[in-house]
């Protein structure tokens, strides 16, 4: 199965890949089977099913619950692995040890991604996993499990201890990372009495796989109507992880569309209605946020999020050169431009420090937006218009000290995963890339495609602006401004052109002219 974070919205027209879920069915129709078929096909998914248990429920109530004969139950498998084999598989209700034990041995022969929802209880209260199954389930089925998704009620009944602080729930996603499964998400839509962050008005969900650990944080919509909600993240998870998207990209795109289903539920009984399903998630008030370290709470129980980077005026960035030496912001600054990146690499400190003073200098001169690239320190010091940053440099760079000293912030971004922790910071602008392939930096990302960056333009462009970047040259960016994106980045085709003035020149005049050509239809 591909696992990459490139991968573009589903193609309706090409053969859709299958998933499986293993799980009971509801006959009120807003969890369970129907909920995961439901996801399915928002993300263009096939999905087949293999029914564990039949129960008669409906909004207010569970009246009544059959598991299905261990005979028919192997018989779907089989039916369904000879002819139709999964590239992902969703577990939900169990019911009993045997179904369990019967699920565990047939993962076990499957090269499947297989998420497992723990299903232990009904929103009613009623049971939906036999007590007794429970040791049976964390010791047989969860070293099969590439993802397990428990909300904290059902990790506190994994784990037979009390959660009461994130400090808790960082500590049992280890716990359940040493049954065997190779990735946690403990979700917080159920920390209700938490002390911190969670407590009223923010939901937290933990991911960890034992070497990357992060908090996906986003605004909690008051609603009753959530009935299916474990059920359609685990199954949107595993859609997307079908379609190709990594792991990391897959959560993301799965808590939007649990954000966005929760935010246009509506009741169709007299109880508590279901998660709605609304096809791919597009608006950026659903996207999460990735924090490695929860922001601290203030004492009105709102998580505080950082202050938003200073933008960067009214003027959008337009053409935007990425130069490695003073000499090339001598050649271009001249010309008109307005917004520029010095990446230098490899160079001694003091040789570093003194082309970033003159570069400030000469950008000032010519009222040019001059973002350092990496060294923020001396973009600080000598007073840069703004810093440049990669994902891999948020770890170690002093945000806070950036933004007191008033710089702006444009950050990199190759995916989902990379856009939610953007959004958690709130830079000034956010690069996205490599839309080609491109020769001047070592990507572990493949090309993203004018499609992708049509479809982040369409949920980012409202709060952020945006910056192509990748292997763009003057016959490619006139596709890429079809996006709608604002800037487009470049380093070879300026450097490397036979006369950059007249390549400029050109560029220059491409992007001034942008809305007269969209609006002429030559876009």
């Amino acid at each position: 199965m591909p696992n990459t974070l490139s991968a573009n919205l589903p193609d309706t027209t090409a053969e859709k890949p299958i998933a499986w879920t293993i799980a009971g069915s509801d006959s009120g129709g807003g969890a369970g089977i129907q909920a995961d078929l439901l996801s399915f096909a928002d993300f263009q998914v096939h999905g087949c099913s293999v029914i564990t248990a039949s129960t008669a429920q409906n909004s207010q109530s569970l009246e009544h619950l059959q598991t299905l004969p261990l005979e028919h139950l192997s018989a779907q498998l089989q039916c369904l692995q000879d002819d139709m084999p999964a590239r992902a598989i969703k577990i939900g209700m169990l019911a009993n040890a045997s179904i369990t034990e019967k699920i565990a041995a047939f993962l076990k022969n499957t090269d499947a991604f297989v998420v497992c929802d723990p299903v232990l209880r009904a929103s009613s209260g009623d049971e939906l996993l036999e007590y007794s199954a429970r040791s049976t389930l964390l010791t047989q089925l969860l070293p099969c499990i590439d993802l397990l998704t428990p909300n904290r009620p059902e990790a506190e009944q994994l784990l037979q201890q009390t959660l009461s602080s994130n400090a808790d729930i960082e500590k049992a996603a280890k716990q359940l990372l040493s049954y065997g499964c190779k990735a946690v998400l403990i979700t917080g839509g159920h920390n209700e009495g938490f002390t911190e962050q969670t407590t009223q008005n923010q939901s937290a969900d933990f991911f960890t796989n034992g070497k990357e650990s992060y908090w996906l944080l986003a605004d909690k919509i008051a609603s009753p109507h959530t009935h299916g909600s474990g059920c359609t993240l685990s199954s949107a998870i595993t859609a997307c992880v079908a379609q190709g998207y990594a792991l990391e990209d897959a959560l993301i795109l799965a808590k939007a569309y649990v954000t966005q289903g929760i935010r246009a539920a509506r009741p169709v009984g007299k109880g508590p209605g279901a998660v709605a399903h609304q096809g791919w998630p597009r608006a950026l008030a659903d996207l999460p946020r990735i924090f490695k370290k929860l922001p601290a709470p203030t004492n009105t129980n709102e998580t505080k999020t950082p202050a938003r980077f200073v933008d960067c005026g009214s003027k959008r960035l337009g053409l935007y050169p990425v130069v490695d030496n003073i000499e090339w912001l001598e050649k271009l600054l001249p010309l008109g431009i307005e917004t520029i990146q010095l990446r230098i690499k490899d160079q001694p400190l003091a040789n570093l420090e003194a082309q970033i003073s003159k570069a400030v200098a000469l950008a000032k001169h010519h009222d040019c937006r001059l973002f350092i690239n990496d060294y923020w320190q001396l973009a600080i010091k000598y007073g840069a218009y703004g810093v440049h940053l990669g994902q891999e440099d948020l770890d170690q760079a002093d945000l806070g000290k950036i933004a007191a000293a008033g710089l702006r912030l444009g950050l990199s971004t190759h995916s989902y995963w990379e856009i939610a922790r953007a959004h958690a910071i709130g830079p000034s602008y956010i690069a996205i890339g490599p839309i080609y392939e491109t020769t001047t930096k070592q990507m572990r990302f493949a090309q993203q495609g004018v499609k992708r960056l049509s479809e982040w333009v369409d949920l980012l462009s409202g709060s952020y602006p945006l910056v192509a970047i990748g292997g763009i040259n003057y016959e490619r960016a006139i596709k890429v401004l079809s996006s709608g994106v604002g800037s487009v980045a470049m380093v070879s085709a300026i450097t490397q052109a036979e006369d950059y003035i007249a390549e400029v020149d050109r560029l220059l005049a491409l992007l001034d002219g942008k809305q007269y050509l969209i609006n002429n239809g030559e876009y």
